[in-house]
């Protein structure tokens, strides 16, 4: 290898870790109806998330003392690893994943889809004052469409029918901040049939949006890109479903 060649992987490395701690966007460009994705990972973040769900195993199944304590000295090295690319305050990160017991499994965000004339709905969250699709974490008991139509319900005041699976995308496949859950996002369209629009106790506004005048977005919610795609089915509604 030529020292110019090995100045560019060195480079290349640098830059990484750059975008890993600093948290740089990415970039965006579209072709025809289908998005396309340039996005710089979080390689350690994923590592250490992967680490904490190894270790998590371990400690479920493990039956000695000697297994044990090395898969705790595992969770505790993955718990440093996230808070500090994370940027999470170490003792939450322990908290998140002291709620965890058995084989760990990614989590679910599940997002109502609403168009009314060309615009799609969106609400106001108060813990950042940006828009995010109605939705939120699945609730055990709820299957994927009653946690939409409850979302929906709780944070704009209409009802809604779930119509149609329109994405199941990765979180880690998008430009979110990063996180320490591996989560999947459920994107359903759904039909309004009755309630009023009006905000919940979890959101500060309701409001349709055109895809040129979007808000500005919780990023740990929803992209713009993530927006767009779902414009994508209100022009061509026998689009197939999505996923990652």
């Amino acid at each position: 290898m030529t020292a110019n060649n090995q100045q560019k992987n060195i480079q290349a490395v640098s830059n990484t870790f750059r975008l890993v701690l600093f948290n740089l966007p990415s970039v965006y460009f579209r072709t025809d109806y289908h998005f396309i994705m340039m996005q710089e990972s979080h390689p350690w973040l994923e590592y250490a998330k992967r680490v904490q769900a190894l270790a998590q195993s371990g400690l479920t199944y493990a039956e000695n003392s000697y297994d044990l304590e090395r898969y705790q000295e595992l969770s505790d090295i993955s718990v440093k690893l996230i808070s500090e690319i994370s940027g999470t305050e170490l003792e939450r990160v322990k908290e998140l994943f002291t709620n965890e017991t058995g084989y760990q499994t990614p989590k679910t965000d599940v997002r109502a889809v609403i168009f009314k004339e060309d615009k799609i709905l969106m609400v106001q969250e108060k813990i950042d004052n940006c828009w995010s699709l109605p939705g939120g974490w699945s609730d055990v008991g709820f299957t994927p469409g009653e946690v939409a139509v409850k979302e929906t319900r709780e944070e704009a005041g209409l009802e809604v029918k779930p119509v149609k699976l329109l994405a199941v995308l990765d979180k880690k496949c998008h430009p979110h901040p990063p996180s320490p859950y591996h989560t999947y996002k459920i994107f359903i369209q759904c039909e309004t049939t009755g309630g009023t629009l009006q905000r919940g106790s979890e959101t500060l506004n309701v409001q349709y949006f055109s895809r040129n005048e979007l808000p500005e977005l919780s990023t740990e919610r929803g992209t713009v890109s993530q927006v767009q795609l779902m414009f994508t089915f209100l022009d061509y509604p026998q689009q197939e479903a999505v996923f990652d």
